[in-house]
């Protein structure tokens, strides 16, 4: 038995070899375009009371939202050398010695941070629930998130630790150990699994039934944090961070934090007014569809008690 494989050498990042057009740039296309669609299904599902309009104005809130907190967190935390610091213009500037490279380096939990500040002041402008915005793009995200991963994947970046388990693969660009190219786990893949498809598959099984608003959006962070905490220890540490604190990476005590803040926004949420979550909404957009009210509830277990005590 094989105890690894290599890398595919027919995988480059380039699309088309000798032109500026990247695997991992048109992979974020497609995380944008599957969390708007799955974001447009919930709207149209339970007849949320926003327009076409609003669903685009938000959706461009939150990718630049992204975009600029996941650029500059990495400029930020990840980058060891002063370089952005002596040229700030840098970090937004696609060009290397001539050369377009794209944005290379962005981080996840600085584009999480960027996004959810975005929508909660287009919510706060736009006069939306923020907790129910942010339910339903908890339900999005997850599924979008595994194209990046793909993307890393492609890009043969962001590779495992050395491991002799038979999901060992041999990158190319990987560091030398000992003088030969070891066998590593392929952690973009694991993230890609994880944090992406089966964290989206918990989430939008409660969709429809969450306890209270906000609970989505607190099951998101706790999720990721707790898939991202665990995977990490199969993740080469970032080079020049190593373990900044009890042997723990920046990416873990990164998600910690996110793991905090999952637990105390779900607490939260669960005791705030108004926190019995809406359904289905009207035809008109602002009313819900009433289910079982308290009364008729309370009406159907009286007829009950009396259907039992004639049969008795």
């Amino acid at each position: 038995m094989l105890l690894s494989v290599y890398f595919p050498s027919w995988l480059k990042p380039e699309i088309i070899p000798g032109l500026p057009f990247r695997w991992y740039g048109l992979m974020y296309i497609f995380a944008f375009a599957a969390a708007f669609l799955l974001y447009r299904h919930q709207v149209k599902e339970r007849r949320f009371p926003m327009t076409e309009d609003q669903l685009y104005s938000l959706f461009t809130w939150g990718i630049l939202g992204l975009l600029l907190g996941a650029r500059i967190f990495s400029t930020l935390v990840y980058e060891t050398s002063d370089i952005y610091v002596r040229q700030p213009w840098l970090i937004f500037w696609p060009f290397r010695n001539g050369q377009f490279t794209g944005l290379t380096g962005m981080s996840y939990h600085g584009g999480a941070v960027g996004g959810l500040i975005a929508v909660i002041l287009w919510a706060k402008f736009k006069k939306f629930n923020f907790r129910e915005i942010g339910d339903m793009y908890a339900a999005s995200i997850p599924l979008g998130y595994t194209f990046g991963r793909l993307g890393n994947f492609i890009n043969a970046e962001l590779y495992g630790r050395v491991t002799d388990s038979p999901l060992g693969m041999v990158f190319p660009n990987a560091g030398l150990v000992n003088g030969e190219n070891l066998p590593r786990h392929p952690s973009q893949l694991y993230e890609m699994v994880f944090e992406g498809i089966i964290l989206w598959t918990i989430i939008w099984f409660f969709r429809n039934r969450k306890p209270f608003k906000g609970f989505l959006l607190g099951l998101y962070f706790l999720g990721y944090g707790l898939f991202r905490f665990f995977i990490e220890y199969f993740r080469e540490p970032d080079a020049g961070l190593g373990f900044p604190l009890l042997n723990f990476t920046t990416g873990q005590i990164l998600c910690f934090l996110m793991i905090v803040f999952g637990i105390t926004w779900i607490v939260i949420c669960s005791r705030l007014p108004n926190r019995e979550p809406v359904r289905i909404y009207d035809e008109s957009g602002i009313q819900k569809v009433p289910g079982k009210t308290a009364a008729e509830k309370a009406s159907e277990r009286n007829q009950r008690r009396k259907i039992r005590k004639r049969l008795r």
